[in-house]
């Protein structure tokens, strides 16, 4: 629909094998939309899709690999064929991997640019595109980290690529003024996902110590991912005259029980 109020539309949200992803697509479901699921971890979109349907949205299950422009053509043509224009893009798929600059290698250096910014800059650009064309409203969501924020040894290209990742929604916003479209951002605090899974578990005797300062050390309360899908919800579902450019969504301090 070319309705920017929470009535039916459809939306796509990458990454939406889990975590955060699965939350907004839940979420998206959750208001009667037709949501389209992609990740590279095909086998659990189906887990997914059975929550949007029950939930009370229809889901669309196609795999996905962002760095991959053919994998996301394949995925925009599905959408398009089984549902029609995708009017709400959720840029969720993400990864990151700890490491020294000097000794990460080039292949981990490079999957992460791919992944948090060149592959969400592809899908975007077919997303407007087609928007454009087809003369609809849209709404595109960048799901960034408050790393842009307060910057952490050893997630220096992670750090980078998110805040790659909030310009280049600034420009999108810049390039859409008039036209329908609003470019969004939720930067995301401490969540408590699978995100960090793959790591190392013996990095964290290093990390630690150079990162009491920031995220879940400053208090240790943390956010589900429940609480960031709410915040895509608000900025989606704004009307029409309103435009929510960033959000960012933190884990309240726990009550300190001398005050």
């Amino acid at each position: 629909m070319n309705s920017l109020a929470p009535d039916a539309r459809v939306a796509v949200v990458t990454g939406a094998s889990a975590g955060i992803g699965r939350a907004i697509a839940v979420a998206l479901g959750g208001l009667g939309w037709t949501v389209g699921l992609g990740a590279r971890r095909a086998e659990l979109l189906d887990e997914t899709a059975k929550i949007v349907a029950d939930a009370g949205g229809t889901a669309l299950v196609h795999p996905l690999d962002v760095t991959d422009p053919a994998s996301i053509d394949a995925f925009c043509i599905y959408i398009r064929a089984h549902a029609g224009t995708i009017e709400v893009l959720v840029n969720n798929a993400g990864t990151a991997l700890p490491g020294a600059i000097h000794e990460m290698s080039d292949e981990v250096h490079r999957r992460i640019v791919e992944t948090n910014l060149l592959g969400p800059m592809l899908l975007t650009r077919r997303v407007v595109g087609q928007l454009r064309d087809d003369g609809k409203r849209g709404d595109v969501v960048f799901i960034s980290s408050d790393a842009t924020v307060y910057k952490r040894p050893h997630l220096a290209t992670y750090g980078s690529t998110k805040a790659g990742i909030e310009a280049f929604a600034q420009t999108l916003a810049l390039e859409s003024e008039g036209v329908g479209l609003r470019s969004s951002v939720v930067r995301v605090g401490p969540t408590l996902t699978g995100f960090a899974d793959e790591w190392d578990l013996g990095v964290f005797d290093e990390l630690m110590p150079r990162w009491r300062y920031f995220g879940i050390q400053r208090h240790f309360n943390t956010m589900q991912p429940e609480d960031v899908a709410r915040a895509v919800v608000t900025v989606v579902t704004a009307p029409a005259h309103m435009w929510v450019p960033i959000v960012e969504v933190q884990p309240n301090p726990p009550l300190d029980p001398a005050t």
